[in-house]
């Protein structure tokens, strides 16, 4: 039985690094975006997986935005949080940065992925409520709510 105690923000989340090589490059010589996506949705579903406790799958990406290019040798740093948790199912945000040798970070990536926790039949299952301990966590908790909604009127249609 999994245990369907609240988990903090914090108990989730995830961070990933990568350097780029040149296999991670398109022909414009920047990083491909469908590799980015790649690790943006590795990163969501380890933060689901702690969470949940379940093995998870991707339900939606629902919103990917690109704001700086990546070039090789770039240091990328990954990190994943739990928003939102419904009944099955999570929000997760994963925030892409480049790190600078001497630690400095631009932010050049946002992304919200909805994951669904699995049963042992690969069927939905419960998740853990989330406790929201900072502001910023409430807002984003909050901003979650509308995006399911948002989510919800669009499937409607």
């Amino acid at each position: 039985m999994v245990n369907l105690e609240p988990k903090r923000v914090s108990d989730s989340r995830t961070e990933q690094i990568q350097i780029i090589m040149p296999e991670h490059i398109n022909g414009s010589g920047r990083l491909f975006g469908g590799r980015l996506v790649e690790w943006i949705d590795i990163v969501a579903a380890v933060t689901a997986r702690r969470h949940s406790g379940r093995n998870v799958t991707t339900l939606i990406i629902d919103h990917l935005e690109f704001t700086h290019p990546a070039y090789v040798n770039d240091t990328l740093v990954l990190i994943g949080q739990v928003t939102y948790t419904g009944r099955t199912s999570m929000e997760v945000r994963v925030d892409t940065y480049i790190e600078r040798l001497d630690g400095e970070k631009t932010h050049i990536n946002r992304a919200y992925l909805v994951m669904v926790a699995l049963d042992e039949d690969d069927k939905p299952t419960p998740v853990p409520p989330l406790i929201c301990e900072t502001e910023e966590e409430y807002r984003e908790f909050m901003a979650a709510k509308i995006r399911r909604d948002q989510r919800k009127a669009r499937t409607a249609n």
